[in-house]
């Protein structure tokens, strides 16, 4: 674990989430199998965490966006707005 890391960057068994996600990655890239990703892979990312963050975030904090917004780091109009393009709002 680097200097900057806290100890709710870890897991259970230590792994820091980054671990996952760079796991998920490397079989994303062997799946490819020698084909060439798409060129927009960062917004492809971004798109496919953010959505499932903010689901689980929101359903941890039982619904209550001013809490789940302070967990995210974010205010709660930038929520809002992230919720809403992602047609969960409803």
């Amino acid at each position: 674990m680097t200097q900057t890391q806290t100890d709710t960057d870890s897991d259970a068994d230590g792994q820091p989430l980054s671990h996952y996600v760079g796991a998920s990655l490397d079989r994303y890239f062997e799946s490819l199998n020698g084909s060439a990703p798409p060129c927009d892979l960062y917004r492809m990312i971004l798109e496919q965490v953010e959505k499932p963050l903010l689901e689980r975030v929101l359903d941890y904090s039982r619904g209550n966006q001013s809490k789940a917004a302070a967990m995210l780091g974010i205010n709660r109009g930038t929520l809002r707005k992230k919720l809403r393009s992602y047609d969960l709002d409803g």
